[in-house]
């Protein structure tokens, strides 16, 4: 009697209990493969039972699929890691205060005016006027010294055509505060007509009553359309408080990076957030920039660095354009929480022209990120030694 069978049967077994465990082969072998006879191919299952009920083997077919089931498990978690990891590195590549303005759309035109579309309905009353819609816009929503809100309204129907408007009333007053044990009167507000039965009015809480108010001031406009009465209303945070003025701004090259060195007049002292956007030489924007940092009394400086790597990955045509400079106090355990400084619309500074190649290429680095980096890269090698059949 030939001994084919029985070798082709062991043979058979054998590669099926090592493909079996974690650290075999990615793909089961075939009964060709293993007899080097047959060119009859079995999926991995009937292979395996095959082999087992030959040798009288332990593995059955649900212990098979429990140890396919486990590494699958295993190759899941093993490329979900890896995507973590890769996605932490990619995202975290620049500094929090150096970033990619895509990331942050809503940041671009930071001025625009707020605009909303809102139905036309009596406060308290749940049913709105059909076919009519409030178009509102507000320039602003936190307010410091002497600065101006401008806000407007007018009506369209629900294919966007103007509809006449009458201001039946406007006044501004603050919203009730617990801290205080009465409000202020409420002071009548001027509009005027814009066409289209638009209205626009402007406010500036530092020229009335509200010289001193710190809190938040309502603005309510009380409107008729066709003998149908509705109301809106326009919240603003003032704070009297003008913690600082701008001063001169500069630039230079610096660890591999672009600053923009912003001097400041600080009346007082204490945390200042500012930012600013950084467009190329043909206006398109690419860089949102920041800081956030303490600042003592008098003549201060806040560095908005361009990042060095960023730089060579955008390749922006110089020279760079620093717009929309903006900036507060922060007043933390308190409202309101901030006192602004005074806007600077438009471009305030254009920078010289840098050679791209004379900045860094390196990534951030920070004790954080390179303490995720290490221990996002340790899920990935224990899940690898897993699946090798090492220990983790």
């Amino acid at each position: 009697m030939k001994p084919w069978p029985w070798l082709a049967g062991a043979a058979l077994a054998s590669l099926v209990a090592w493909w079996a465990w974690p650290g075999g082969a990615p793909a089961p072998a075939t009964v060709a493969e293993a007899s080097g006879r047959s060119h009859l191919e079995l999926p991995a299952p009937a292979a395996s039972a095959a082999a087992s009920r030959a040798l009288g083997s332990p593995f059955t077919d649900a212990a098979l699929r429990e140890r396919l089931a486990q590494r699958q498990s295993l190759l899941q978690r093993l490329e979900r890691a890896k995507l973590t990891l890769a996605t932490y590195r990619e995202q975290t590549r620049y500094p929090h205060e150096s970033r990619p303005i895509a990331e942050h759309p809503d940041q671009v035109h930071p001025f625009v005016p707020i605009r909303e579309s809102l139905p036309l309905r009596f406060p308290g009353s749940k049913a709105a006027v059909p076919g009519v819609r409030i178009v509102t816009s507000q320039d602003r929503v936190f307010m410091s010294g002497d600065e101006t809100v401008s806000v407007g309204v007018s009506a369209q129907d629900d294919a966007g055509r103007p509809l006449p408007l009458t201001v039946v009333r406007a006044v501004a007053f603050d919203l009730p505060d617990p801290r205080h044990a009465a409000g202020r009167p409420q002071m009548a507000l001027d509009f005027t007509p814009a066409g289209d039965g638009a209205y626009t009015a402007r406010f500036q809480p530092s020229a009335t009553a509200f010289a001193d108010f710190s809190g938040t001031l309502r603005l309510q406009f009380t409107l008729s359309q066709d003998g149908h009465q509705g109301v809106v209303n326009f919240d603003v945070v003032y704070e009297p408080l003008v913690p600082a003025e701008w001063g001169s701004i500069r630039d230079r090259v610096a660890e591999g990076s672009l600053d923009f060195l912003v001097g400041l007049d600080v009346r007082k002292a204490g945390r200042y957030v500012v930012t600013a956007r950084v467009d190329d030489a043909a206006g398109r924007p690419f860089a949102l920039v920041s800081f956030n940092e303490p600042l003592g009394s008098g003549a201060q400086v806040a560095r908005l660095r361009v990042f060095g790597k960023l730089l060579r990955d955008a390749a922006p045509a110089m020279p760079l354009q620093l717009r929309d400079l903006q900036g507060f106090l922060l007043m933390e355990d308190r409202f309101p929480d901030r006192a602004m400084l005074p806007r600077r619309e438009g471009v305030v500074h254009r920078s010289g022209s840098y050679a791209l190649k004379g900045f860094s290429d390196a990534e951030w680095t920070s004790e954080e990120r390179d303490r995720y980096l290490a221990e996002l890269g340790r899920d990935v090698s224990q899940l690898e030694a897993q699946l090798d059949g090492r220990r983790p």
